[in-house]
């Protein structure tokens, strides 16, 4: 029997399924959890809406469709397909959410991350509009710079009118996003940066303050060193109008920081990205000026991104990480990540001829905490900094070897003469590794997100238009039936606290090994966050925790403490402020990103 061509596995046997099936060790196992996602966001449907594909028949679409990829350079695509579907099966791998609902489908494009330039012009507004629709339908998340607009109330010599600024725009793009709503699979979802010496900041830092406005954006501060420098120093800096380049007005840098403080403490927004740096560390020319929705991959105007994530909690056998794995997942990762770039339909050409001078990509990971659960380590402790060192350099390393050996079998990625990676014999990519949010794909996987620590033991996580699905820590069922202290009683005080701190019944190793994301302080959540950092080629999405009682004066020495380790961005999320997605089983609330993943 030959598969229905509709799946994208055209010519793919049903013997040959069941040679997979024998020749993969161990079964598909997923959550019900997992299951409810898929069901809702994934899976392949037919004509009249009905789901048309399992979860198995869903990763045999996405790897057939992905190592076709392969037969362009001579490669053995079949071989190729079955090391793609073993890693996905095995849910030690998962690609970023477009390549899971697209490959192998009409609409066909697998990118999750997008940024388009917004020029100061009416066209040039709409322009981005447009584009940013079309890679919305397609399930892509969008990031803007307004920076390039003209502060409010500036003139409009074509009209003898005034500029009404970036804020107001910003608006228009949200309606637009709340339309659209990405063909009811993927919300809609943005990142609208401005500079900080912009003239219009102190509108901007503020504009989510009003309930309901801007609901499909997250928005961030370019802050520059300059800025950094003078906001620990004192002194002012002067706003910068961009129609002309000339200073229309200054501002208190102490005092403009303290605002960001104040606006991030009330409600998570905005974010702060180091955009310096972050141009500093970009291999290519170019200037960057925005990131994508959650902020861990900065790109050049019209590029894309595809992302992917190592699964580190099914690499851990007796308390140990299987570093020989590990490497083979990386090589394969990297090199399925690649394929994505080839068989990608792109939403629009100028993209799609940006994104192939570069060839960036983005493999991370996701389980970082519940590897470390399993290593017998703590999340507080100087041993976490240690391994997400260790973890991630030999990640990075491993990628850019693989990267390099497929440059010099494909070829390198075009702009590589001009590019500061031109020492190398051969590169495939521009960047290789970036440290993305997972939010959905770790859910398939059942594990912890990105390189969290686990938000709770027990929460209720809102996703899906309304949909409430509730997670219970596995790991910690299990620890604590072997230690004979899983009663029923347990069992309803950690759903309804959702945490073990403090409690006379568990022992002190248990609650120092499963501390959560509010026991953790934050300056341990920024220190893990700098040593992924120092060795990932992009950045790194984290969420700094922080507990009720938290202060301003606390927002602000993140934001200090990020810049000095390092970091390319800091986001801070006090809990029980607004826009949150991940609820304790009492239904209070515990912080989450709502885009990525």
């Amino acid at each position: 029997m030959t598969w229905d061509t509709g799946t994208g596995v055209a010519g793919t046997t049903m013997s040959d399924r069941e040679h997979d099936s024998a020749a993969i060790a161990g079964q598909l196992s997923l959550s019900s959890n997992a299951g409810a996602v898929l069901e809702k966001r994934y899976l392949r449907r037919d004509e009249h809406g009905d789901i048309a594909e399992t979860p198995e028949e869903m990763f045999e679409r996405v790897a057939y469709h992905i190592s076709r990829a392969e037969g362009r350079y001579g490669g053995d695509c079949e071989y190729h397909r079955r090391e793609f579907l073993g890693m996905m099966r095995r849910l030690e791998f998962l690609p970023n959410s477009p390549t899971l609902m697209n490959a192998g489908l009409p609409l066909g494009q697998l990118s999750a991350c997008f940024v388009l330039p917004v020029d100061d012009s009416l066209p040039g507004i709409f322009d981005a509009l447009k584009s940013m629709a079309l890679i919305h339908q397609s399930g892509g998340g969008t990031g803007f710079s307004f920076s390039r607009l003209r502060p409010k109330n500036d003139v409009v010599s074509a009209t003898g009118g005034v500029a009404s600024g970036p804020v107001s725009f910003m608006r228009i793009f949200d309606v637009a996003t709340d339309v659209i709503k990405q063909g009811g699979r993927r919300r809609g979802a943005n990142m609208a940066v401005l500079r900080v010496d912009h003239p219009d900041i102190m509108q901007f830092i503020r504009a989510k303050e009003k309930p309901g406005f801007l609901e499909n954006f997250n928005i961030s501060v370019a802050a520059t060193d300059e800025f950094m420098r003078v906001a620990r120093t004192g002194g002012r800096i002067d706003l910068i109008n961009p129609r002309n380049g000339l200073a229309g007005g200054h501002l208190d840098a102490g005092e403009l920081m303290g605002r960001i403080a104040e606006c991030a403490w009330a409600g998570g927004d905005p974010g702060m990205i180091f955009i310096d740096r972050i141009n500093a560390a970009h291999p290519l020319p170019g200037i960057i000026e925005s990131t994508n929705p959650c902020g861990e991959q900065p790109l050049l105007p019209f590029e894309s991104c595809n992302l992917g994530s190592i699964n580190l909690a099914r690499l851990v056998e007796n308390g140990t990480l299987n570093w020989v794995r590990l490497e083979e997942l990386v090589r394969q990762g990297v090199r399925f990540l690649d394929d994505v770039i080839d068989v990608n339909r792109y939403p629009i050409k100028q993209i799609q001829e940006t994104t192939l001078q570069s060839r960036k990509i983005g493999l991370g990971v996701m389980g970082f905490a519940e590897m470390l659960i399993l290593m017998g380590v703590s999340y507080r402790s100087a041993e976490a900094l240690r391994l997400a060192e260790d973890v991630m350099g030999f990640i990075t390393r491993k990628a850019r070897e693989s990267s390099a050996l497929l440059g010099e079998e494909r070829g390198s990625f075009p702009l590589f003469e001009q590019s500061r990676l031109k020492s190398w014999p051969a590169m495939r990519n521009a960047t290789v590794t970036t440290i993305a949010p997972t939010g959905t794909i770790s859910i398939l996987a059942g594990t912890s997100s990105g390189i969290e620590p686990l938000f709770a033991l027990a929460f209720v996580r809102h996703v899906l238009d309304g949909s409430r699905l509730m997670d219970v820590s596995p790991l910690f069922e299990a620890a604590a039936r072997s230690r004979g202290i899983w009663t029923s009683e347990l069992q309803s005080e950690l759903a309804r606290r959702g945490t073990v701190a403090g409690m006379a019944n568990v022992p002190q190793d248990l609650q120092e090994l499963f501390a959560t994301a509010l026991d953790v302080s934050p300056e341990q959540h920024v220190a893990i966050q700098a040593a992924f950092q120092k060795h990932t080629d992009n950045a790194v999405s984290k969420t700094v925790n922080l507990r009720q009682s938290a202060t301003v004066s606390d927002v602000l020495k993140v934001y200090r403490l990020a810049y000095d380790l390092g970091c390319k961005g800091v986001t801070v999320f006090r809990y029980g402020s607004r826009s949150q997605v991940l609820y304790l089983g009492n239904g209070e609330t515990v912080p989450g990103c709502k885009y990525c993943g």
